[in-house]
């Protein structure tokens, strides 16, 4: 029998894990059967373990059950510990184990890209769990400096005094959106401003050579404004590929290559 995998969410629906895994073991000539599992509000932790007690090899957390999976788990990555949230579980030795694989998704769509995060400088716009995530990640690729931006300030200071000691060779500051200013090699939207339909406005003092929208599939006024200067853009697609894969190989050993996926 195949080895079964599933992704939990609240809602499910929109959800590409199985057709992404599908496709990543059909490249790898590895069988496999990957479902989506709808878990109730208050529900996946009695959800989850069904699923690895009835022999489920792996699963994918999604929205919004990162910080419940972060909590369940016996044995935790380096990634997930700082990310405080899950997205990819797998039982080994009787124990519940959780990786989060956002972060390295952004990282290898970004190098997909043949974007430099190599000594880069990097303005990431909102200071909420998608940040979060993503900060080791970059920090372990090279990255030189981040800056974090967001409406109230003072999140954004809390976040950097969390993750300062985890990320020593990177200079990490805050800046308001209000004040939003200074040079940089890639700005990335972590907000929700593109599926909100919220107007970011990227003032003419913010200077970048490429924007990263983490969203992908919705209209992106923060892409927008990005191409309006004629700089290179993307959405999140190649993240969503990215971490996908990342998942992939933490369960089969097998790592397929992100671009042929894009």
């Amino acid at each position: 029998m195949s080895k079964q995998f599933a992704v939990i969410g609240n809602p499910i629906e929109q959800s590409r894990s199985p057709e992404l895994h599908h496709a990543f073991a059909e490249k790898t000539g590895l069988e496999l059967h990957y479902s989506k599992r709808l878990a109730p509000l208050d529900g996946f932790d009695a959800s989850m373990h069904e699923f690895f007690a009835q022999g489920g090899a792996g699963m994918n957390v999604t929205v919004p059950f990162k910080e419940q999976a972060f909590a369940a788990c016996a044995v935790l990555s380096e990634r997930a510990k700082i990310a405080k949230a899950v997205n990819t579980l797998w039982m080994q030795d009787g124990q519940l184990h959780g990786d989060n694989t956002d972060g390295q998704g952004l990282v290898e769509a970004i190098q997909a890209l043949d974007w430099i995060l190599h000594n880069a400088s990097i303005l990431i716009i909102g200071a909420g769990g998608a940040t979060r995530g993503v900060i080791y990640p970059l920090a372990q690729a090279g990255v030189k400096k981040i800056v974090i931006a967001n409406r109230t300030l003072a999140r954004a200071e809390q976040l950097i005094a969390d993750l300062k000691e985890a990320v020593p060779e990177t200079d990490l500051s805050a800046l308001s959106l209000e004040a939003l200013q200074g040079n940089f090699d890639i700005v990335i939207n972590a907000t929700s401003a593109s599926l909100s339909g919220d107007a970011l406005i990227l003032p003419e003092a913010l200077q970048f050579k490429q924007a990263y929208e983490m969203a992908y599939g919705k209209p992106s006024s923060f892409l927008d404004q990005a191409k309006a200067r004629g700089v290179p853009t993307s959405e999140g697609f190649g993240m969503l590929v990215g971490q996908a894969i990342e998942s992939f190989r933490i369960w089969n050993g097998i790592k397929p290559e992100l671009k042929d996926f894009l």
